[in-house]
């Protein structure tokens, strides 16, 4: 009855293994808790959000030794998890396992939230992302309503703001961006 039940069970992929496959270009996808998750394409407002966040930070961040990063790099929350955030900080890394693909120390994230994945960003994902040692900051974005949520690791402990149309405080960056290059239009 064991080897029934073991051929029938799924073996889980680590992140190391996933990491490995070419999904090739018109295919996207992540390792949630070990399971293979597709990913599907944004709406023209996520796109357009989320490259407004990229925008803001750049000028914003040079010479500081900290990089925004867009969704093609993969952060790794555990052993059997890969995400590609929205938008990711970095400072002062050299890479991680797989450099080319993956940050090693992500400091900021951002989520920009969409209705087929809200509930997996604002809870499992932000889980996820507050176990990573160097994140302090993870930014949930709405465009829809143009709003944001934070939660901020302050003192050892996560502080969390409501959805608001409000400017993004990133005190450990000493920066902000205001709401209106969030979610401008022009």
């Amino acid at each position: 009855m064991a080897s029934i039940l073991s051929l029938t069970t799924p073996r889980l992929l680590t992140a190391d293994e996933f990491l490995q496959i070419d999904f090739g270009p018109d295919l996207k996808a992540e390792l949630d808790n070990g399971y293979i998750r597709m990913m599907a394409g944004g709406s023209r407002d996520h796109a357009r959000v989320q490259a407004n966040i990229i925008i803001a930070l750049g000028p914003r961040l040079r010479g500081s030794g900290c990089r925004p990063y867009g969704s093609d790099m993969a952060v790794r929350p555990h052993g059997l998890s890969v995400r590609y955030p929205d938008v990711t900080i970095e400072c002062g890394s050299a890479g991680g396992s797989g450099a080319d693909t993956e940050l090693a120390a992500p400091r900021v994230i951002f989520e920009v939230l969409s209705p087929s994945t809200r509930e997996l960003d604002l809870r499992v994902k932000k889980d996820e992302y507050r176990a990573i040692a160097s994140v302090d900051t993870i930014v949930f974005v709405d465009p829809e309503a143009e709003t944001v949520a934070t939660s901020q690791r302050r003192g050892g402990t996560w502080v969390d703001t409501l959805f608001a149309a409000a400017d993004v405080e990133l005190p450990a960056l000493s920066l902000t961006i205001p709401h209106a290059e969030i979610f401008a239009r022009d």
